[in-house]
């Protein structure tokens, strides 16, 4: 038994965040300041977002399991994307056999950003959208090191 869901607060260096956690596996992880205690150092949740934030990402990832089992190959596509890369929708798509479309919706739904990289997918011309705010987004990439001028430029000569 797992037990009911929580909510705590992790502090990252890039602000508060909100962790909705059973056990050991977080169901949902909110970029805002939340009222809650804090997370408990020693978590597996915060374990892992101690070492993304140190540069040192873990390979096994302390999240819920996906809904669907369209969600649940995206999720593997996406913790397949390198810390610092970045892929498009279209990329994604191709390589799930689905549409461009059908992956932003399932991005969209993604209730674990961070743990899950949905920050790492850009639309062919732009950022495209982020769940949790572009102001994230562009944190999360900068952070990561991904010079998105640069990015978007190849993106375009793709074309």
């Amino acid at each position: 038994m797992l037990g009911e869901i929580s909510l705590f607060r992790y502090d990252s260096p890039l602000g508060p965040i909100g962790l909705a956690l059973q056990g050991d596996l977080c169901h949902r992880l909110y970029l805002k300041a939340v009222d809650a205690p804090a997370c408990s150092p020693d978590h597996p949740v915060a374990v892992w977002l101690r070492a993304y934030f140190s540069g040192h990402a873990l390979p096994k990832v302390p999240a819920a399991p996906p809904r669907t089992p369209f969600q649940a190959r995206l999720r593997e596509v996406l913790l397949a994307v390198p810390v610092g890369q970045v892929r498009t929708y279209g990329e994604l798509a191709e390589e799930l056999g689905s549409g461009a479309r059908a992956v932003g919706q399932a991005l969209g739904a993604n209730p674990v950003p961070i743990l899950v990289p949905c920050h790492r997918v850009l639309a062919a011309r732009d950022l495209g959208g982020f769940g949790a705010g572009m102001a994230w987004k562009k944190r999360l990439l900068a952070y990561e090191g991904v010079i998105l001028q640069q990015t978007l430029r190849r993106s375009d000569r793709r074309r």
